[in-house]
């Protein structure tokens, strides 16, 4: 079976040919190390050195230098709006005390559709409408190999 042993980030595909794509919701898109099949047919062993999170417009690099697209597939999740940017700010606070994924962005947030958080939300003067989208949550203050090194040797 072909191998991907390579994961070229969006923005520096540098002209390789695409051809296949994956489509993977964000529980999919963390892997170092599993069998796929593109949409197009092609089977290959993803088998990365280190896991690494797969992002909407990134590639995997098969062994003949042939490329994998990646697309996050849409999912069931919460759009959370609030009335004002303060408003907002407590409800992210909110979810983010309970450790979920979330997509942050400029006038709404993004979570998991879960019926007892959207009642949480609509309890704090915000709303929680259901919505199918990819999903494209924060990495985390250690992902992407910055912020502080869990190694203390």
């Amino acid at each position: 079976m072909i191998r991907a042993t390579r994961l070229l980030r969006a923005g520096h595909l540098n002209g390789g040919e695409i051809v296949d794509r994956v489509v993977l919701d964000h529980g999919d898109r963390h892997r170092r190390r599993t069998a796929m099949r593109g949409v197009g047919g092609i089977a290959f062993l993803l088998d990365l050195p280190d896991a690494a999170v797969l992002n909407d417009g990134d590639a995997l690099v098969l062994e003949n230098g042939r490329l994998v697209w990646v697309e996050a597939a849409p999912e069931r999740l919460l759009e959370i709006r609030a009335p004002s940017e303060h408003a907002l700010r407590r409800l992210i606070w909110h979810i983010g005390n309970r450790h979920i994924p979330a997509e942050i962005g400029p006038d709404a947030v993004w979570i998991a559709h879960d019926h007892v958080l959207a009642e949480m939300v609509r309890g704090l003067g915000g709303t929680a409408e259901p919505v199918d989208r990819p999903f494209r949550p924060e990495g985390g203050a250690y992902a992407g190999g910055h912020g502080h090194s869990h190694s203390h040797d």
